[in-house]
């Protein structure tokens, strides 16, 4: 389907949607796959969800395309979609906690998983330290490269909502690294095999 290749999102949908075909809903999914699954992960901090989260997001999407405006930009409700299969995830997992005390007490993702990421550890500890809606918004904007007014469309927040969280998330974030990179121990002077100090 090379003509889907070269096709805007919006006439995609439209096929999709009109033709039933699967192929032009394929070529979305190709597209934005990827990208919403790093997304994901980043939120996240758990990468053995992610594949789950976004299906379950694509899978909605592909059934909801019904009701999709045509206005409106296909990205940014898929995001949208998937921020709340997060979202819910979420929810039920607290559920599960306090139903089972089955989490650790702090509930600190392990080094394995944080490594999965793709961030450093200092920098997916930070983004732990967001609260959900900062990290979405801070990630959304500065590592998919949303404008303010897709990531706003995608969490279902004001414009301006979206703007205090990014300033705020910035804020909690370089706090968090500058006292990150404070604990570090010092380097050591760099030496030869014999021990001598070369500074």
């Amino acid at each position: 389907m090379a003509h889907a290749m070269t096709s805007s999102d919006i006439e995609l949908v439209v096929l999709a949607k009109a033709a039933q075909d699967d192929r032009a809903f394929a070529e979305l999914v190709r597209r934005y796959q990827a990208q919403l699954r790093a997304f994901l992960l980043r939120l996240s901090g758990d990468a053995s969800l992610v594949d789950d989260i976004a299906q379950m997001a694509f899978m909605k999407a592909n059934s909801a395309l019904a009701t999709f405006e045509t206005g409106r930009s296909f990205r940014s409700w898929l995001f949208a979609i998937g921020y709340r299969e997060f979202l819910q995830l979420k929810r039920k997992e607290r559920a599960t906690k306090r139903l089972h005390d089955a989490l650790t007490a702090d509930g600190a993702p392990t080094t394995d998983e944080r490594t999965a990421t793709g961030l450093s550890l200092d920098l997916q500890s930070a983004l732990a330290t967001l609260e959900e809606a900062e990290r979405a918004a801070l990630l959304l904007c500065d590592a998919v490269g949303f404008t303010h007014a897709e990531a706003s469309a995608s969490l279902g927040v004001p414009l301006g909502s979206v703007k205090t969280y990014i300033a705020r998330g910035r804020e909690k974030m370089r706090a968090a690294l500058t006292v990150s990179d404070e604990d570090a121990p010092p380097t050591p002077n760099p030496t030869s095999a014999n021990g001598a100090c070369y500074v």
